[in-house]
């Protein structure tokens, strides 16, 4: 089994209330194939809420202390996005899921690369929280751009 990001199926949780459907992710699910969940949402996070970026690092110097997840508001969200992260493993290992499909650039999901904390737009190197946490934990990270090519469609 493998998990995909709720707002790749067309769940309307991003920060502005929106979603990222993808067609053929949601049918992964239809075919109950994945599982879909959102971190920020499972962080008790509502949607739409204000965007937020990672600042001082990425996902894993967050869970270090050394970053934190910043709203434009100024409001430190870091703990819910690490409780989300937490509550996205705990999904993940219930349904034993070996790898999940999540949304690129996301200060929770991002896999390769995140917002540079500035609220500029620009990208810079890193993973999110949730990514970080899951990768620590031994879970196959994949994005919305890149999972043809990389995910073991056999775990499917």
């Amino acid at each position: 089994m493998i998990a995909v990001s709720a707002c790749l199926i067309g769940d309307s949780v991003r920060y502005d209330g929106s979603h990222k459907l993808n067609d053929e992710l949601r049918q992964l699910v239809q075919e109950d194939k994945a599982i879909a969940l959102c971190p920020e949402v499972l962080g008790g996070l509502s949607a739409p809420r204000p965007p937020a970026e990672i600042v001082g690092g990425d996902g894993f110097d967050v869970w270090e202390g050394h970053a934190k997840v910043i709203a434009t508001t100024g409001e430190d969200v870091t703990e819910a996005f690490k409780q989300g992260a937490l509550e996205t493993l705990a999904l993940l290992e219930v349904h034993q899921c070996t790898a999940v499909i999540l949304k690129s650039k996301s200060p929770s999901c991002g896999t390769f690369e995140i917002y540079d904390g500035t609220f500029s737009g620009e990208l810079k190197s890193g993973m999110g929280v949730c990514a970080a946490l899951l990768m620590r934990h031994g879970i196959v990270i994949v994005n919305e751009l890149n999972w043809k090519e990389k995910l073991d469609l056999s775990l499917i």
